[in-house]
C-alpha cells in the first residue's frame, strides 16, 4: 500500500485530494473513522490519535455539536450553523501539524435542519471565493425518514449547488434503527433496516447525472446508539450485493463501484465491520 503522505498532503483535504483519498480507501479495503466532535479539546483528541495511529480520519460535527459548542442557552436559530462553522475554522487551523489526512465533515441534516445545511453551505461559498476550495470537505443529509422520491429529489438539488465547489455529499436512505440528532427510529419494523439494491441503485442513478463526489449510507441492521456486540444483528453481505446490482446496471469495470458509509457501528464484531469494508465501506461513524 503506498504511503498516505504520498498521495493527499496532511491536513483537512476537499475536492479531488478527497476522492483520491476515497479510492485509495476503496482500493485497499478499509474505511475511514469518522469521529464526531463538539469542542477544540475533542477535535484535538481525535486528531493526537490520528497521528499516533498514522491513519486519516474524518471530523464530524452535528446540529447539536454546533449547538453545544456555542452554548445551550443559546436558542437563536443560526447558533448551530455559527458552532459548526466555529469548530470547522479550528479544525482547518490546526489539521495540518498531525501529519495526517483530515476530512472535515457535517453529520446528519434531517428536512427539518435544512436552514442549517444552508447556512453551512453559504459558509462554504464564502470560503470558496477566498480561497478556491469549500471550508468543509463534505456535508451528509439525511432524508431518510421522507419517501424515497423526495429524499433523492432534495438530494440532487443540494448537490448540484455543491458539485462547483467539490463538495462531497453522503446521504441516507432505508432507516439505520435509533435515535440520531432527533431522527428516532428506535420503534421502527425490523424489516425495515435494510435498505435494497433497488433502492441504492436509484441514489446512484440520480446523482451521478450531477457528479461522482457522493456517498450512500445504505442500512444493513445498524442501529445509532452505544451497544455490546451482539445485540445489534448486521447483514453487511447485503452491501455485496448493492455493489454487484449496481455493476451489472452500469456496466462498470469496478466490482464496488459505489462508495459506501456504515453508521451505527458501535454493537458490531469486528468480522461485521471487516466484510462491511470489503463490500465496500469507505467510511464508518465510531
Amino acid at each position: 500500500m503506498a504511503s498516505l503522505n504520498d498521495i493527499v498532503p496532511a491536513g483537512v483535504v476537499t475536492g479531488d485530494d478527497l476522492v483520491t483519498l476515497l479510492d485509495h480507501a476503496r482500493a485497499n479495503s478499509y474505511a475511514i473513522p469518522a469521529v464526531n466532535c463538539t469542542s477544540s479539546s475533542t477535535i484535538n483528541a481525535a486528531l493526537e490519535a490520528a497521528r499516533l495511529a498514522k491513519s486519516p480520519i474524518m471530523i464530524q460535527v452535528s446540529n447539536g455539536g454546533g449547538s453545544f459548542l456555542v452554548g445551550k442557552s443559546i436558542k437563536d436559530k443560526n447558533a448551530a450553523a455559527a458552532g459548526s462553522v466555529a469548530l470547522a475554522m479550528h479544525t482547518r487551523c490546526v489539521a495540518k501539524y498531525y501529519g495526517v489526512p483530515v476530512v472535515l465533515h457535517s453529520d446528519h441534516c434531517a428536512k427539518k435542519l435544512l436552514p442549517w445545511f444552508d447556512a453551512m453551505l453559504e459558509a462554504d461559498e464564502e470560503f470558496f471565493a477566498k480561497y478556491g476550495e469549500p471550508l468543509f470537505s463534505s456535508h451528509m443529509l439525511d432524508l431518510s425518514e421522507e419517501p424515497d422520491e423526495e429524499n433523492i429529489a432534495i438530494c440532487v438539488e443540494y448537490f448540484k449547488r455543491m458539485a462547483p465547489m467539490k463538495i462531497w455529499l453522503e446521504m441516507e436512505i432505508g432507516i439505520t434503527g435509533g435515535e440520531e440528532d432527533g431522527v428516532n427510529n428506535e420503534d421502527v419494523d425490523p424489516e425495515k433496516l435494510y435498505t435494497s439494491p433497488e433502492q441504492v441503485y436509484s441514489v446512484y442513478d440520480a446523482l451521478s447525472k450531477v457528479g461522482d463526489m457522493f456517498s450512500v449510507a445504505a442500512a444493513f441492521g445498524n442501529v445509532h446508539g452505544v451497544y455490546k456486540p451482539g445485540n445489534v444483528k448486521l447483514s453487511p453481505e447485503r452491501l455485496g450485493k448493492h455493489q454487484a446490482y449496481a455493476k451489472k446496471m452500469i456496466n462498470s469495470p469496478l466490482d464496488k463501484p459505489i462508495y459506501l458509509v456504515m453508521h451505527g457501528g458501535s454493537g458490531s464484531t469486528d468480522s461485521e465491520i471487516k466484510s462491511a469494508v470489503e463490500n465496500g465501506v469507505i467510511k464508518m461513524n465510531i
